[in-house]
C-alpha cells in the first residue's frame, strides 16, 4: 500500500482505500463501514489528506459508511502537473460529485469539512440540498474572506514567485503547517503522516495551487462560485450543525467563526481556546465522541455554545 511505502504505519492509518478514475486521474478514497449505513462524507483541505480524518473514521465506521476522498494532487491520489489538471474550486466540486456517483452513494449525507473542504464540500451541498442531513464544521469557510479579516501574510507570500519556489522546492507549506497547525504535542510519526505525500517538488503542485486559487477578488476563478455557495448557506438554517473551532488558528480565526455563527445561529458551537488549525488533532478526545453523538442525534452537550480552555490531549500524545 502506498501509505506503507511512505513510511506511515498501519497503527496510524490502517485503511486500504480504493482508487477511482475521476476525469482521467486516480483518486484515492476511503470507503469504510457498512454500505447500507448512514453516509458520512469528510472533505479535507490544504495541505492535509484523508489522514486528517483517520480517528473519526475509526470511531464511526462500525456503523456508518465513511467516505473520505483525497483530492487530486493530495494524499494518495494522482499528482498531475499544473498543465494536466486545472486545480480549481469548480473542478474540485465536479470531482467530488463524480466520486460520489462512482461509489453509488445513496440517501442522506452527513458532511464534515475542514479548511478548503468547506468551500468544496459546501459548494456541492448547496447544489444538492435535498441530499444533506447534518453538518460538522471544523476551522473552515464556505464564503469569501470576511471584511474584518486581513489576508495572512504567509498566504500572500505563497502567491508570489518567491513563495511558489519555497513551497515546491522546500515543501514550505506542508512542512510549516506540520509545525504551526498543531498547538498540542504530536508524535514525529503523526507529523510525518501529514507531510509524507508531499515528498518531492512534483508532488507539491496542489499545496501551491490551493493557495493560488483562494478567491480574493472578482478576477479570481472561484470568486463567483464561492459567492453563490455563501448565498446558499441560508437554505440549511434548519439542518443540525456542529461547529468545533480552534481559536489559535491564525488563518481561520474568530472572524470566520463569527460569519458561521451569523449564518447558522442554530448551530452547536464549541470554541477551543488553546487549539489551532488541526483541531482534530488538538482536541480529538472531545471532538471525536461528540461527533458520534451528534450524528446519531444523541443531543447537544450541556453547554451548546461554549469555550473550552483546556481541550483534550491528542490521540497520539508522544512528544515530537
Amino acid at each position: 500500500m502506498r501509505a506503507r511505502q511512505l513510511g506511515i504505519s498501519a497503527d496510524l492509518y490502517p485503511f486500504e482505500g480504493k482508487l477511482l478514475d475521476i476525469g482521467g486521474h486516480a483518486m484515492h478514497v476511503l470507503d469504510e463501514g457498512p454500505k447500507d449505513g448512514p453516509v458520512v462524507l469528510m472533505v479535507h483541505g490544504n495541505p492535509t489528506w484523508s489522514f486528517y480524518y483517520r480517528n473519526l473514521v475509526r470511531e464511526l465506521s462500525s456503523d456508518h459508511r465513511c467516505i473520505v476522498p483525497d483530492h487530486i494532487g493530495c494524499g494518495l491520489s494522482d499528482k498531475p502537473a499544473a498543465d494536466a489538471y486545472p486545480y480549481t474550486l469548480e473542478r474540485r466540486v465536479s470531482d467530488l460529485d463524480a466520486m460520489l456517483t462512482a461509489l453509488d452513494v445513496q440517501g442522506p449525507i452527513h458532511l464534515i469539512v475542514h479548511d478548503w473542504g468547506g468551500g468544496i464540500g459546501m459548494t456541492w451541498a448547496a447544489q444538492h440540498p435535498e441530499r444533506m442531513a447534518r453538518f460538522v464544521i471544523l476551522n473552515t469557510a464556505a464564503f469569501l474572506l470576511p471584511e474584518k479579516k486581513a489576508f495572512p501574510w504567509p498566504l500572500k507570500l505563497t502567491r508570489t514567485p518567491v513563495g511558489a519556489f519555497l513551497v515546491t522546492r522546500f515543501n514550505a507549506f506542508s512542512g510549516v503547517a506540520s509545525r504551526v497547525a498543531f498547538k498540542k504535542p504530536v508524535s514525529p510519526a503523526v507529523r510525518h503522516g501529514y507531510t509524507a505525500p508531499y515528498d518531492t517538488p512534483e508532488n507539491r503542485v496542489a499545496t501551491l495551487r490551493f493557495v493560488q486559487d483562494i478567491p480574493l477578488s472578482e478576477a479570481d476563478a472561484g470568486h463567483a462560485i464561492m459567492s453563490q455557495t455563501s448565498d446558499g448557506l441560508a437554505q440549511f438554517g434548519d439542518h443540525p450543525a456542529l461547529i468545533c473551532w480552534g481559536m489559535k488558528d491564525f488563518v481561520f480565526d474568530k472572524h470566520f467563526l463569527e460569519v458561521w455563527e451569523q449564518r447558522w445561529p442554530h448551530a452547536e458551537v464549541h470554541r477551543f481556546d488553546d487549539c489551532g488549525h488541526y483541531i482534530l488533532e488538538d482536541a480529538a478526545d472531545f471532538i471525536v465522541p461528540r461527533v458520534r453523538d451528534f450524528l446519531t442525534g444523541a443531543g447537544a452537550s450541556a453547554d451548546k455554545d461554549r469555550s473550552i480552555g483546556a481541550a483534550a490531549a491528542p490521540s497520539e500524545p508522544a512528544r515530537g
